[in-house]
Order: structure tokens, then C-alpha cells, then sequence
């Protein structure tokens, strides 16, 4: 593997044209978004190392970008903290990321302004410790930026070492910020100061084999995040149609491969997600329109998937893109982009299946990201091509999803971060 990578002439045309069928101007607009590091949330191995006090969200160990954590955390009520990504280069799109709060019980959301100075913010994801805001800038000459939020002061904005990073995510530590590199196929690691803000680079990872996928002319890197009990990171990519795990020497923030799972050749793993308990994961294949759900040993960091479901969207693809666990690991939740729907299914036996039960209206067009309020009891979808943020409460029991109400007009909704 390669410690710097190298350009990739026309690495993401297949992103432009999807891009495009979302109805942005932006080259690369495929990305999600996540609450705290983008993985299956569970307890956090050891306390951030930058002496804070209780997180404001719980740390996620979400997949992501995104799943619950392990177990439901007490109701909240009252105004809570929302962040919006967006496009800032695309038609209608926004001028930086959008701050706004939601109602808890309600799940009413109100606008609040701007963070300015940060450009094509598709992808954010918060500190363990609540402090700080990293966002992706998804351009060909990729970075990644950190926001102070106690005044919302852009503290630095350090370079991805490749283009069009989509997906990032901080490890469980707090003292790594890994980011992905959808353009090159490069994954790369920062450090994380006392501050909140971002050191120099330590290591970029360019995924070099193997071979491309079918249709697929390079390496597309879609997501890093660490497995729960932060033992391992995993890099998800669409363009080798492979998941590669890896060991984080956290002296010195450099990766090295111990384990990588490959899919069915033109599946297109996008993000990955973990159950609660560690043992199982769930998988977004974004080309083939399926999921799967993988064996994942976590003393190894070996992923094994399995083989391939529906997404209850019919034939043809529908541009699958993230799945949520529930805090109490019972549903899983899909997005749907081209279909504007949202896939639930019951997870069974501990993790090991998954059951389709329903698909369901998403309220807006092209939902590219959905994400758990802390306790799990709201779901948030970002409506890239209406440009809205929709929100259902999520029945504690049955897993069923119920609309909070009219989406929130957000301009090129692609993110949605409630804290």
C-alpha cells in the first residue's frame, strides 16, 4: 500500500453522473453523514484524551456514521443542537454548515444560522467529547476542517491528501480523525490536539488492489470509521468492491492492513454499519441495490459478508446508501436515494439476520444520509435533491416510523448531525 497517493484522471465520473441526477453541480455527491464517528456505536474504550467532561452525544465506536448507541440514552427534552451539510458549490446550494436546533419530543426543527467559511461541508461528524465539529470540504483538492462549537470558530482546515473526501469520522480515543477519499481511493489519518483542532497528517493509505469492480475504472473510498470496541479501523470501497480492516498504531497515527473482505464483484459497498454488540455488521451496496450482513471477529478484525438481500425497492438499483442500527439493536433502518424510501427490517438472531419488513415513504427526494437523535427515539433523513430535512419519530417497540411533520427547507440537504 502506498504512504501518498496519486492522481486519479477522471477517478469519480460515475459520482458526477449521480451527482447530477441529484441535482448538484458538484463533482463527487455521494457521501452520508454522521453523528459522532460514523460506526456501530458502543462504549468507548477509554476516555477522550483531551480531559473533557461528558459528551453532549454519545460516542459511537457508525459505523458512522452512523448508528445508535448500544444501549437508549435517558429522554431528552427540549432544544437540542442539529448541523446541516450541504454543497456550497452546487446550484442552490448552501454558504457553509447550516445551524439549527430540534425539539426532542416533537422533532421540530428551527433554523438558526450559518457556520461561514467552510466549503462543501457534505459530511460531518462531532467529537466524543461534544466540543468540536469536523466536516469533510469535498473538492478535488480535498480537507478536512474543524469547528470550535462553543462560538463556532473554524480553528484550521488540513488537507485530505486526496480528492473529493466524503465520509469521516473520529476514533474512539478522540485523538484521531480518519477521513476517506472518494476521488483517489486514499484513506488518511489526522491527529486531533487538546484544542479540538487538527494536526498534520500522519499517514493516507491509497487502496491499490485490488482491481477495479465492474464498471469501476480506479479505487473509491466511501468510508473509515473504528469498529466498536476501537480495536480495528474499516475502510468501506465502492470502486474494488472490498472492506479493508486495519490496525491503528495510536503513538504514531499510521494504519496497517490486517484483513480485507471483498464482495460480490460490481457490488459497490458504500458504508457500513455495526450492530450494538460488535459481533455482526450490515452493509450498503450502492451499485447491486442489496445489503448484506457480515461476521465480524473483533480479536482479528476479520469481516466476513454474507450473501447479498434486497432492499425491498424492486428491481433495478435504487442507490442504497446507509443503514442505522436501533440503541436496543432490534431494526435496522435503510435509505433509499433513487427510490425516496426508507427500508426497515428486524434484526434477529443477536445480529445475525436481518428480516425486510417494510419500505416507506422518505418525505423528500434523494435521501443520501439518516441519522438517530442520541436516544434513538427520532430519525433524521437529508433530502438532497428537495432540499429538506425530514424527521419521524421511531416506535420504541415495533421499530415503525412516523412523520414529525412538514421537513425542515435546508439548501442541498445532504448531512443532518443531531447532537
Amino acid at each position: 500500500m502506498a504512504s501518498e497517493a496519486g492522481r486519479n484522471p477522471g477517478g469519480w465520473s460515475r459520482r458526477r453522473v449521480l451527482g447530477m441526477l441529484a441535482a448538484t453541480a458538484v463533482p463527487a455527491s455521494l457521501a452520508g453523514c454522521s453523528r459522532s464517528d460514523g460506526t456501530a456505536a458502543g462504549p468507548t474504550p477509554s476516555a477522550p484524551a483531551r480531559g473533557a467532561s461528558t459528551p453532549t452525544a454519545p460516542s459511537a465506536a457508525e459505523a458512522g456514521a452512523q448508528t445508535a448507541a448500544a444501549s437508549p440514552s435517558p429522554t431528552l427534552s427540549g432544544p437540542r443542537p442539529l448541523f446541516l451539510g450541504t454543497y456550497t458549490s452546487a446550484d442552490g446550494g448552501g454558504t457553509g454548515i447550516g445551524v439549527a436546533t430540534y425539539d426532542a419530543r416533537s422533532g421540530r426543527i428551527t433554523g438558526k444560522g450559518t457556520i461561514s467559511g467552510v466549503g462543501d461541508p457534505s459530511y460531518l461528524a462531532a467529537h466524543p467529547d461534544g466540543r468540536t465539529l469536523y466536516a469533510v470540504n469535498e473538492r478535488a483538492e480535498g480537507g478536512v476542517t474543524a469547528v470550535r462549537l462553543s462560538d463556532r470558530k473554524v480553528l484550521d482546515t488540513r488537507s485530505s491528501g486526496g480528492e473529493a473526501p466524503c465520509h469521516l469520522s473520529v476514533h474512539p480515543s478522540g485523538r484521531w480523525l480518519l477521513s476517506a477519499n472518494y476521488g483517489t481511493g486514499s484513506v488518511a489519518v489526522h491527529p486531533v490536539e487538546d484544542s479540538g483542532a487538527l494536526g498534520e497528517r500522519t499517514d493516507l493509505v491509497v487502496h491499490r488492489s485490488p482491481a477495479p469492480g465492474p464498471g469501476q475504472e480506479g479505487p473509491h473510498a466511501h468510508y473509515i470509521a473504528a469498529s466498536p470496541d476501537g480495536g480495528h479501523v474499516l475502510a468501506v470501497d465502492l470502486g474494488t468492491d472490498a472492506v479493508y480492516t486495519y490496525g491503528l498504531d495510536e503513538s504514531r497515527g499510521t494504519l496497517t492492513e490486517v484483513s480485507r473482505a471483498r464482495t460480490r464483484a460490481g457490488a459497490g459497498p458504500r458504508h457500513l454499519t455495526f450492530h450494538p454488540e460488535g459481533r455482526y455488521a450490515y452493509l450498503a451496496n450502492e451499485v447491486d441495490n442489496t445489503v448484506a450482513v457480515c461476521a465480524y471477529d473483533p480479536g482479528s478484525g476479520k469481516l466476513t459478508p454474507g450473501d447479498p438481500q434486497p432492499t425491498g425497492t424492486g428491481s433495478g438499483t435504487s442507490y442504497p446508501a446507509q443503514l442505522l442500527v436501533t440503541p436496543n439493536g432490534s431494526y435496522a433502518y435503510l435509505a433509499n436515494r433513487g427510490h425516496d424510501s426508507l427500508t426497515r427490517y428486524a434484526v434477529e438472531e443477536g445480529g445475525a439476520r436481518l428480516r425486510l419488513l417494510d419500505t416507506v415513504p422518505a418525505g423528500g427526494g434523494f435521501p443520501r444520509q439518516i441519522a438517530f437523535s442520541p436516544d434513538g427515539s427520532l430519525l433524521f433523513a437529508a433530502h438532497q435533491r428537495s432540499s429538506t430535512v425530514g424527521v419521524f419519530h421511531v416506535d420504541g417497540e415495533s421499530g415503525e416510523l412516523r412523520s414529525a411533520g412538514e421537513p425542515f427547507a435546508s439548501p442541498v440537504a445532504v448531512c443532518a448531525l443531531p447532537l
